[in-house]
């Protein structure tokens, strides 16, 4: 076990065996939740998931993973790590500015991209992404205007952390070749859009959860 838990990507494929195990578990013992459909159908439904609860589920859990990587990566940054940057010793700064940041900085980004492009995957599978980027104004269903709102917070921040929030860091981080006033700039826009998106993750988690179990 300590050789599995020493390294990461065992742990991770650890991780993914016991959650297979624990399905074959579970539906020996139930007799519910297997999976609906053959190998061919599987492959098709990937693309086109509402015919399937079972991939519909699949698409909301990887949903659900990519989700916590990237907001509990911007949790870290704006509880742990930049209310702390100035108690660090500044002869110990470029352990966090050369190898912790842009190493987080890459799940970061890259968790919210799977983010949303499973997000929009799974709405677009089970019919209701049109009527959840209108928020239910088609159809006056609450549903799909919380999860509407939901999807339009969780859009704006994919759009600053792609295209505002990591741009800016290449520059604070010395990723791009820029003098100390542009570099001092560029830090605080990245955190002033990074506290934004902090913002906006409790009203974007609270749509997302109330439109699956309150509508």
């Amino acid at each position: 076990m300590g050789g599995i838990l020493s390294n990461l990507k065992s742990t991770v494929i650890a991780g993914f065996v016991l959650t297979v195990l624990m399905v074959v578990v579970v539906v020996g013992l139930t007799g519910e939740g297997a999976p609906d459909l053959g190998v061919v159908e599987f492959f098709k439904a990937l693309v086109d998931p509402g015919g399937s609860n079972w991939i519909a589920f699949m698409w909301r859990w990887l949903h659900v993973l990519s989700a916590v990587m990237w907001i509990g990566l911007l949790w870290y940054f704006n509880f742990v790590q930049i209310p702390n940057m100035p108690n660090i010793p500044d002869d110990q700064k470029p352990a966090i500015s050369k190898v912790i940041a842009p190493a987080a900085l890459w799940w970061f980004r890259w968790g919210a991209m799977a983010t949303i492009v499973t997000g929009l995957l799974l709405a677009l599978g089970n019919g209701y992404l049109m009527e959840a980027m209108t928020l239910g104004l088609t159809d006056g269903v609450a549903k799909h205007t919380a999860i509407g709102i939901g999807m339009w917070l969780g859009i704006i921040m994919w759009f600053n952390v792609w295209f505002i929030i990591w741009p800016n860091q290449k520059i604070a981080l010395g990723m791009v070749e820029a003098d100390a006033d542009a570099k001092a700039a560029s830090a605080r826009k990245a955190m002033l859009f990074s506290r934004t998106n902090t913002m906006l993750s409790f009203p974007m988690l609270y749509a997302m959860v109330s439109a699956q179990n309150i509508y």
